[in-house]
């Protein structure tokens, strides 16, 4: 297998997307109201591109490595969550075994017996399910990512190489209906693309919300070290990961922080080392990974809780 190299960490030059995204979203975002009763500056579409040799998707502007006592840090929870929901797990304990515990506030009682569901279960029309088990007309479901692995390596030209989390009756809301999800999906479409004449391959994530200074920046890490992890498991080097936004937002309660993020000192983007013995997509964990030369610029963990 050909492993990726990064840039030398003195080489890199500092990726400004993120910082540019959130003083797009002040400079030009729409005031609108939302359902988490907060008003938000909005904008609707945006593109981001990075390449893994110039450094992982990792943010700089404030501390994601560091865990505070008792509870484990952004990009460990991030990775954990990621890992849950490849193996289809859709409850709060569930994903606590993988190390991943912010969703308590989501799957209270109330929530889910509003949705017909047990406390704790985030519902069929989560994340897990429509990757691991998205249900069909016959009565079976369907395993999006061993088949999307699957695929890859036995047809690695083809375009269809993509995943959706959108199970359409489980989402919808109206007179009459009853939706199957305590969140729906934000993020988790994605299309792979193989160039085999070169042996690399991207993936193009599109995300349907984003809120920009809380839930984009553990998205970027679970997206940037999928495409490390397909990549991996398929004989392929990554290259580049292309995130897609929609509605792009910060909540107006963020915005002192933001402002905060945005006068830090620009640094290069660190280097994620990954496990070489992984093999299968579904063996992942937290610990197969590894932060070097990364510098935040903020210790203090600013915000973090979604609104």
């Amino acid at each position: 297998m050909i492993l990726m190299e990064y840039r030398p960490i003195k080489e890199r030059v500092p990726s400004l997307q993120y910082r540019d995204l959130l003083k797009c979203i002040i400079a030009n975002g729409e005031q609108v109201d939302t359902q988490m009763e907060a008003e938000a500056l909005r904008i609707t579409g945006h593109m981001m591109r990075f390449r893994l040799s110039e450094g992982f998707p990792l943010i700089t502007e404030r501390d994601i490595a560091s865990a505070e006592p008792g509870r484990k840090s952004i990009f460990e929870q991030a990775l954990g969550e990621l890992c849950a929901f490849l193996a289809g797990e859709h409850t709060q304990e569930g994903l606590r075994k993988y190390g991943c515990s912010w969703w308590k506030r989501w799957v209270s009682k109330e929530k889910c017996e509003k949705r017909g569901l047990i406390e704790g279960d985030l519902g069929p029309g989560s994340y897990g399910p429509a990757w691991r088990n998205f249900p069909m007309s016959d009565g079976g479901s369907f395993d999006q990512i061993t088949n999307v692995i699957e695929q890859i390596k036995e047809l690695p030209h083809l375009r269809t190489h993509f995943v959706s989390p959108w199970i359409p009756q489980y989402i919808y809301r109206g007179k009459g209906k009853i939706q199957k999800v305590v969140v729906v999906p934000c993020h988790g479409w994605f299309h792979i693309l193989i160039n085999t004449a070169t042996g690399e391959m991207d993936l193009h994530h599109i995300q349907r919300s984003c809120d920009a200074p809380v839930g984009l920046v553990a998205n970027l890490i679970q997206y940037g070290a999928l495409l490390m992890m397909i990549a991996q498991v398929t004989g392929y080097i990554p290259r580049e990961l292309v995130y897609t936004t929609s509605d792009t937002h910060i909540y107006v309660k963020q915005m002192k922080d933001v402002e905060d993020l945005l006068v830090t000192e620009p640094q290069p983007l660190p280097t994620i080392i990954m496990d070489p013995d992984v093999k299968n997509i579904f063996d992942f964990r937290p610990e197969h990974f590894k932060i070097e030369d990364y510098s935040p610029q903020l210790s203090r963990r600013v915000i973090w809780t979604p609104v």
